[in-house]
């Protein structure tokens, strides 16, 4: 009977049917599988449609390319996951280079694609979950075992304005010497004894004044320190009235104010054309930064530096006022910005004698300034007719000749000087002419830990860093200088920067109309890992009225040039560290693929309470990575007392990025602090 059975279905056609479709069936999968082996593109599949007549359907992300950003970063390789080391690792001395760029379905490259719309209204809330960190399933790494974080304390209320490596008092105290000014640098806390807790706010914090108001005005409680007003209050900088401070516009050299202190710069040198040729300027020795509040009306973005030295708060002031600043000293080492990055270089009293050491300050001027760019000083040996300052004026003029640049005008107390264009002046020295050209094996784009170099920098050939576009058109010219970064795409340099550009206009538009940028405040916003600067260029273009620091960490490649000629601020930073920076700076701080790349080296925690103490109470924070990050992430906003979000990109439920968005509470904060006060005073009680 069995025998008679198995006969049967051998002879049966639906039997041979059925086992002809399974194996058509198997060997279609192992096809469809091994042509989607190439990760970028998905097969397209067919299916029937309603009149069951076939259809072409096209896979939802077939010929779409996300994460722009990451393409520049691409060809530096990630270390693997390793426990937190004591002090981070310095950034890799070799890069190995791999090709990529922005390909359609064609295999071409192409800025032709679509980011789709952002849905607001797709978030789900996960506020107070607290996960442990997921497997990364199909990925050689291997996570390392974490603890999970319940809840951060609040630092002691001495720490209201704690900047770690600036005041890391034990380290300082070890320095060899202090005579160039060592204890103004960088002195980083070992990671062991960095910031564990979140930094309190200051009793009476009030939400800021918003721009433009701010440029006039701010609370008293914000910012509760009254020694420039004492040191300063008849000079016109600043003064206190009732609860709040009040900022006149002047400063020491322009007592009649910032506005009409400009209009005669203009008018020694209408070359300058502020807003048009001078987009970018360095302020030195800033003030409360007067003048690059008021340039900002003419369109020009000012770059306002001064040591933490015994007006320790100027900086601080001009944060809160809503103006570009940081905290920076002209010492031992380059300062944070890549050659070429200012139109003009401006000083007023900034108390720095440019002629010491055969003038290596002005030599580090001389490396940042535009060739063709200007530098304004304005100071008692311009104009004051006794021995010791006449002496200082010749000094400064023989050195500036000897940098071979031309003073182009003198009147009154504001003399301007001009570099040229080119390397002709400085290789038409007599023999022995010091200082010398830097040899050409320096890279004055290295800035990172880097000591300040006795020599000229060489202004690079064919025009690089000098032949731009005036304002505004530069903000979406591709410069010369996209060809010097490192990066293995040489072709397809200026396609990758259009395609950066439109990426983030298209994400940054839903941004602003789906989450309300231009309703919530923005001012001080901080970008995390720039790239190109195409986040701030979106904001610039979408006229949200704020302005960016562009932040490039040593990790990647130095993008900073592109992003000084393209009429933005930034900066090069190691993540690993705290940031030159005061407490509350930032209304809004933004990272895209920064923590997936860094975790590597760095510690999330230490990160996140850096970010934490870094943005302002009320404050936003965008985190757009990869999903095997974001659970410890949130894990981590949450135990700072943050709101956070979790929500899908536009590319849907199975892409593998998300976006984080945090909220720093003003009301959490406050009640941080109060909790914080009260147990103080139960102890003493």
């Amino acid at each position: 009977m069995k025998l008679f059975v198995g006969s049967h279905l051998l002879r049966n056609s639906t039997f041979f049917k059925i086992s002809a479709f399974v194996l058509l069936s198997v060997a279609c999968f192992f096809l469809g599988k091994h042509w989607s082996d190439d990760g970028f593109r998905r097969l397209i599949f067919f299916s029937a449609g309603p009149s069951r007549s076939p259809i072409v359907a096209l896979s939802p992300d077939f010929g779409k390319t996300y994460n722009i950003s990451d393409f520049i970063y691409r060809s530096h390789p990630v270390p693997p996951i390793l426990p937190p080391p004591l002090t981070p690792p310095p950034p890799p001395s070799t890069v190995e280079l791999n090709v990529f760029g922005i390909v359609n379905e064609n295999g071409t490259m192409s800025d032709q694609f679509q980011i789709g719309d952002y849905d607001a209204d797709s978030a789900a809330d996960t506020s107070g979950d607290q996960t442990e960190s997921e497997s990364t399933d199909g990925d050689s790494e291997s996570t390392t075992a974490r603890v999970s974080v319940t809840k951060f304390e609040v630092c002691p209320e001495n720490m209201t304005d704690y900047i770690p490596c600036l005041d890391n008092v034990e380290a300082i105290q070890r320095l060899n010497s202090t005579a160039r000014g060592e204890r103004f640098e960088r002195n980083c806390p070992k990671e062991v004894l960095g910031l564990n807790c979140a930094v309190p706010i200051p009793n009476g914090y009030r939400l800021p004044i918003p721009w433009p108001r701010s440029r006039d005005e701010v609370w008293f409680n914000n910012v509760p320190h009254t020694r420039l007003v004492e040191d300063k209050g008849g000079q016109n900088w600043i003064s206190k009235d009732n609860d709040k401070f009040k900022f006149p516009g002047g400063g020491t050299q322009f007592i009649h104010g910032a506005d009409q202190y400009l209009d005669q710069i203009s008018q020694m040198v209408p070359e300058i054309g502020f807003g048009n040729h001078t987009r970018i300027v360095l302020d030195i020795g800033c003030g409360v930064a007067s003048f690059g509040a008021y340039l900002m009306s003419r369109d020009v973005l000012t770059m306002s530096i001064a040591p933490k030295d015994v007006h320790e708060n100027q900086i601080q002031f001009a944060l809160e006022r809503g103006v570009p600043a940081m905290v920076a000293a002209f010492t031992t080492r380059r300062l944070l910005y890549p050659s070429q990055a200012f139109d003009l270089v401006h000083c007023s009293r900034c108390r720095i004698n440019w002629t010491r050491d055969d003038g290596i300050l002005l030599l580090e001027v001389n490396r940042m300034l535009r060739a063709g760019g200007y530098f304004v000083w304005a100071a008692q040996p311009v104009y004051k007719h006794e021995k010791a300052l006449e002496e200082q004026w010749e000094e400064m003029l023989n050195l500036t000749s000897r940098l071979c640049w031309v003073l182009v005008k003198k009147e009154g107390y504001i003399a301007i000087w001009q570099k040229p264009t080119n390397n002709t002046c400085y290789l038409s020295r007599d023999a022995g002419i010091m200082p010398p050209l830097c040899n050409s094996e320096d890279d004055p784009d290295s800035v990172w830990y880097v000591d300040l170099k006795a020599c000229i920098t060489r202004i690079e050939d064919h025009g690089y860093g000098a032949n731009l576009a005036p304002w505004p058109s530069r903000l979406q010219t591709p410069p010369d200088r996209l060809q010097t970064i490192q990066i293995d795409s040489y072709i397809a340099r200026t396609e990758l920067f259009v395609a950066e550009s439109k990426y983030w206009k298209e994400i940054i538009s839903n941004y602003v109309k789906a989450l309300h940028w231009k309703q919530i405040g923005l001012r001080n916003v901080l970008d995390m890992r720039a790239g190109f600067g195409g986040f701030a260029a979106a904001l610039a273009e979408l006229m949200v009225d704020c302005w960016v620091l562009n932040v490039v960490p040593v990790s990647g490649p130095n993008t900073l040039p592109v992003i000084y000629d393209r009429g933005l601020l930034g900066v090069m930073h190691d993540w690993c560290e705290p940031f030159d920076t005061y407490p509350r700076t930032y209304d809004l701080l933004h990272a895209a693929g920064l923590f997936s790349i860094e975790r590597k080296r760095c510690n999330m925690s230490t990160m996140m309470l850096e970010m934490d103490r870094i943005l302002r109470p009320g404050g936003h924070v965008y985190i757009r990575d990869t999903i095997k990050v974001m659970s410890e992430l949130q894990e981590i906003g949450n135990a700072m007392g943050w709101h956070t979000t979790l929500r899908e990109t536009a590319e849907g439920p199975h892409a593998s990025y998300r976006v984080l968005l945090c909220e720093k509470q003003f009301e959490s904060s406050d009640k941080h602090r109060t909790k914080k006060k009260r147990k103080t005073r139960g102890k003493k009680a």
